[in-house]
């Protein structure tokens, strides 16, 4: 039994795999067939609110033959006082694997060690790994077009830059998941929210050498990148926050001026949703350069991959 909590649950070899196999679930949608979830149920999650996340894995459990089971989790009596030892057995008598939108990330770590099916994280205080696994996916179908079996090798040696708050958890994502791939990471945000001690310990633990470097100067970090990436600077939770931590970050918002320092062939990613005006500029989010609708397609592509590669036979 696997479980996919962080990006290097998948070695290289199976990161292929699943990109191959997203890539022909892609081709192949409205035309063929893959019931890999045939006769199954799936429990979806969810602590935090989610449009792109839950429609994607409903619609892919579905679409892979499986029943996708909405779980709400104040409907729950997980959140009424049982226990997650004692909820994960009795859901894992029910189905067949679980995907889990939450906060803290021991929550997940806790239903996979006491469960017995497996458990794909959808998201976490810690770490996003669906959310970076579509996002390098969606840049390799343009560094290796038509080439599949080439997508991970196309990743390797690019430079990715990531602005504003660095120690949330879709930088968290790029951090570890680069150390993984091989890509380099570069940084820009204000002293305070660099990369966190759990990050670094998390890269140790997984025997990798950091591939990321940090700056408080958002040009350094974006001269010369293949993608520039940003994301909300308010995340959910942090409404308390959100007048001093626009003021800190303004400094980091991509602008046509900030892209025009990266690559004249370079993206521009934003997981979503997004707020013009604020963490990027309407002009850059609608350009030429910016696949944010090819990248939040692809949530459903390459979720049904890792979907089918989890799978219990």
């Amino acid at each position: 039994m696997r479980h996919f909590l962080k990006e290097t649950d998948l070695s290289l070899v199976e990161t292929a795999q699943v990109f191959a196999a997203a890539a022909a679930l892609k081709a192949g949608r409205g035309k063929a067939t893959t019931p890999a979830l045939a006769q199954q149920s799936w429990g979806l999650m969810f602590f935090k609110k989610s449009t792109r996340t839950r429609v994607s894995f409903q619609v892919g459990v579905h679409e892979l033959g499986g029943q996708p089971v909405m779980l709400n989790a104040e409907d729950l009596q997980l959140t009424r006082g049982e226990t997650v030892e004692d909820t994960a057995r009795v859901l894992s008598r029910y189905l067949h694997g679980m995907v889990i939108r939450c906060h803290e990330h021991q929550l997940l770590v806790d239903f996979a060690r006491c469960g017995s099916m497996p458990i794909v994280n959808a998201l976490s205080d810690f770490l996003h790994p669906c959310q970076f696994m579509t996002d390098v996916f969606t840049l390799a179908e343009r560094f290796a077009p038509g080439h599949p079996e080439k997508y991970v090798e196309s990743l390797r040696g690019r430079k990715f830059a990531f602005l504003g708050d660095t120690a949330c958890n879709m930088a968290n994502s790029y951090i570890l998941g680069g150390a993984a791939l091989g890509i380099e990471i570069a940084l820009a945000g204000p002293a305070g929210f660099e990369p966190t001690a759990e990050i670094k310990a998390q890269l140790q633990r997984d025997g990798l050498k950091p591939t990321y470097t940090f700056t408080t100067d958002p040009a350094e970090a974006v001269r010369g990148a293949d993608m520039v990436y940003t994301d909300v600077w308010v995340s959910m939770g942090m409404e308390a926050e959100k007048a001093a931590r626009l003021q800190i970050m303004q400094p980091y918002q991509v602008s046509r001026a900030l892209m025009a320092l990266a690559k004249p062939s370079a993206y521009f990613m934003h997981c979503l949703p997004a707020h013009p005006g604020e963490e990027v500029t309407a002009e850059v989010l609608a350009s030429p350069q910016s696949i944010i609708f090819d990248q939040a397609e692809n949530r459903l592509h390459v979720q049904k991959a890792l979907l089918a590669f989890l799978a219990p036979a």
